[in-house]
């Protein structure tokens, strides 16, 4: 997955001659704390609520001192550059140039959202379950077969760890609800499960929990 299919068409980007006030009112718009700012196909920066707040909000954009670099990406840049961009600088959009760098459109966090959740790893049901272990003890392809060897599969996987720890959890999706079997062999391999959740139980859990919520604010 690039930039080029996940571009949005929903947000037209903002002109150096356009307000504070008016940039603010199409963030409001559309929930979002950040529009790019384009001069006739030239992409000449990404304005924050933040940089209108400091400024005048009756002037142009064009006057403001930005606080944030031109960040952007290619439009054939994949999906995890998009998302190492939007979080190294806390964006809730990011604009896609072409290879001369002129503007072409941008991809919202949401847009991104929306791509995930289409995906088989999270619309198809299933079990998720949390391994922890030393960074050298990480074999995604034994762990891929001990699922398998339970006639599963893993949907998907990632891993989270900090720069100063040794170890690592592994979080993994399988196709399956009922996954004793998975962890009885995972324990018997000496895999640390720190976690497991069946889906639909975890659903039905905060379903629960929200009916509870409205009956007593109906009280």
């Amino acid at each position: 997955m690039t930039a080029q299919q996940l571009i949005s068409d929903s947000i037209i980007p903002l002109r150096t001659s356009e307000t504070g006030d008016t940039a603010l009112g199409i963030m409001n718009d559309f929930y979002v704390r950040h529009l790019p700012i384009v001069n006739d196909k030239q992409l000449l920066g990404l304005i924050s609520e933040e940089d209108i707040l400091e400024h005048d909000a009756h002037e142009p954009v064009g006057s403001y001192q930005l606080s944030l670099i031109r960040p952007y990406v290619k439009y054939n840049d994949h999906l995890y550059e998009i998302l190492r961009l939007i979080a190294e600088y806390h964006l809730t959009l990011i604009p896609v140039v072409d290879e001369e760098e002129n503007y072409i459109g941008l991809v919202t966090m949401e847009d991104v959202l929306q791509y995930f959740t289409k995906t088989a790893s999270f619309s198809e049901p299933g079990s998720i379950v949390v391994l922890e272990m030393s960074r050298h003890d990480y074999q995604l392809s034994q762990i891929a077969q001990i699922v398998e060897s339970e006639n599963a599969a893993v949907l998907s996987a990632f891993i989270t760890t900090s720069l100063d720890s040794i170890r690592v959890d592994v979080t993994i999706k399988i196709n399956r609800q009922n996954i004793q079997n998975i962890l009885a062999t995972f324990e018997r391999y000496e895999y640390e499960v720190k976690a497991s959740f069946n889906e639909i139980e975890y659903l039905d859990s905060l379903r629960d929990r929200y009916d509870s919520l409205m009956a007593y604010l109906n009280v």
